[in-house]
Parts: structure tokens; C-alpha cells; sequence
């Protein structure tokens, strides 16, 4: 597993788990942003960025999770966040592993709704067995600038607010993605294990979510394309201690559209945690 880490500083860590065709440069600015506060660990899934192919081929959000909380034990008790995808697996590894998780932080978490948008439809379609495989080599002929472009005008409410050299990065990744055998396997299987969590009726992510114990932060942008915002709502309802800020510009991926706002309201949540009741790790 291939992890990108701040230098070393902080006594506190914090652990970021990207999103669906994500990686751990998801989170660069906002690590950088954060770099005075806490030791920042940003993963690539399994499968996602530099990581291989996971030995046993699973790319549920168990399996995810498995790998998240992997790092966490390697790293101690760590400020957890998760974007889109992530912060499914983020909620996954904070209910069962709560003693690894000192506060918790959502960036458009991927928990089931009833009334999906566009974009998880196309991803639920992506999903369906041979179609799924279908279509992610038909991707391939498309050139990356074009994918890429494509993908940042939904995930992104402004898409001129993209920094050119961040765009840059994207396509060269994209291009060295290309050429690795099980990119499209990784993408296609993770994204029937998002759609296996939306069908569950037993276990469910919002069951999990009732259980976490870690103070917790969940933003949402209004521009989201792929989340609803007015899932805040029940998010409210179900995690026991949880602050939600929706943010009136944003899309769907706060932390790298404006990273000091994240980051300021990130700050405040590490505070409010090493004031309450989780004691630092000796």
C-alpha cells in the first residue's frame, strides 16, 4: 500500500482516504494547510494511485477499510478523514475500530440514499456485471485530457478554480494509470462495492454511522453533483456527536476546491477533541 506522508512534526496524527478514481494527491493542499496541526498520512487505496492490486482481489468497503485501519495501526490513534468513497470507508473503520479514531471528518460522504443523483447512477450502471468492464475499456480510447476534464466539470463546482498545474498532474496520472493491467478492474469493483452498500438492508453504513463515538465534522458543498447536500440532515440525526457546515460555493470535493476553509473548520474539531475526553497518545 502506498501511503504520502507531511515530514514528520506534530505529535498528532491524522490519517485522509480519497474518493472513487481518487488518490492520495486528493489531499495535498489540504495536508499542507493542516502540516503545523498534525503528522499527515494520505493512502492510496487498494488498487488506486500507486498501490497494487489487492492480493485477494477485494475492493469492497470492508476490504478498504481493512487497509485503512492497517495504517492506523501502524500510525496510533489518528484524526481520521474521508471524502466521497472514503467517507464510506472512513465511517466503516471509525464504528468498528473506534479506539484507532480520535475525531472523524466527512468531505461528501457516499452513504446510501433513496434518491441518488446522476452521477451514482452512472456509477450503479458502471457497475453491472460485463457492462461495468465494457465501458472502462472504452474509456481508454478516450484521450486522458478529455476524461479528466470531464470528470473534474462534475466533481468541481467552478472548474476555471482548477489550479492548471493540479490539472496537469491529473492527466499525467491518468496517462500512467492507463497503462497499469488492473486500473479498470480496481475502478469497476470498487464501485460495485459503493453500490453493494447502498442495497444493504442489514449492517447498513447508517447503522455504523450510529455507533461512532468520535466527535465528527461532515461537509458538504451546495454544488455537489453526486451527493445530495439534504443528506446532511440525516446525518444529523444518526452520528451521536456531529457538527455540519455546508459550504454555498463548493462542490464535490471541498478540500481541494478551497482547502484553508476545510482546513480552518478541521482545526476547529482537532481543538474541540483535545479538549474533551481523548486523552493524546503517550
Amino acid at each position: 500500500m502506498h501511503v504520502r506522508s507531511t515530514p514528520a512534526g506534530p505529535a498528532e496524527q491524522a490519517v485522509f482516504v480519497h474518493g472513487l478514481a481518487g488518490s492520495a494527491t486528493n489531499w495535498t493542499d489540504l495536508m499542507g494547510e493542516l502540516k503545523d496541526l498534525v503528522t499527515g498520512h494520505a493512502l492510496d487505496l487498494p488498487g488506486a494511485g500507486f498501490s497494487p492490486a489487492p492480493a485477494d482481489g477485494d475492493y469492497t468497503i470492508e476490504g478498504h477499510a481493512r487497509a485503512v485501519i492497517g495504517l492506523l495501526e501502524h500510525t496510533g490513534p489518528a484524526h481520521l478523514f474521508g471524502n466521497s468513497l472514503g467517507g464510506a470507508v472512513a465511517v466503516k473503520v471509525a464504528a468498528t475500530r473506534p479506539e484507532l479514531v480520535r475525531s472523524l471528518t466527512l468531505v461528501s460522504p457516499a452513504l446510501p440514499d433513496l434518491l441518488p443523483r446522476y452521477g451514482p447512477l452512472r456509477v450503479a450502471a458502471a457497475a453491472i456485471p460485463l457492462l461495468g468492464e465494457w465501458v472502462a475499456a472504452r474509456l481508454t480510447l478516450v484521450p486522458a485530457e478529455q476524461r479528466i476534464t470531464a470528470s473534474m466539470a462534475v466533481v468541481w463546482a467552478n472548474m476555471d478554480a482548477v489550479h492548471p498545474l493540479r490539472l496537469r498532474d491529473a492527466i499525467e496520472e491518468q496517462r500512467r494509470r492507463d497503462d497499469l493491467p488492473y486500473a479498470g478492474k480496481a475502478m469497476v469493483a470498487s464501485a460495485r462495492g459503493i453500490v453493494a452498500e447502498y442495497f444493504r438492508r442489514r449492517h447498513t453504513l447508517w447503522d455504523q454511522a450510529a455507533k461512532i463515538q468520535a466527535r465528527t465534522l461532515i461537509i458538504h458543498g451546495r454544488h455537489d453533483r453526486l451527493v445530495r447536500p439534504a443528506m446532511a440532515r440525516k446525518a444529523y440525526r444518526t452520528f451521536r456527536q456531529v457538527r455540519l457546515v455546508l459550504l454555498p460555493t463548493a462542490g464535490h470535493v471541498a478540500m481541494m476546491e478551497m482547502p484553508q476553509v476545510v482546513a480552518a473548520e478541521a482545526r476547529r474539531l482537532i481543538g474541540e477533541t483535545r479538549l474533551g475526553n481523548a486523552p493524546l497518545p503517550s
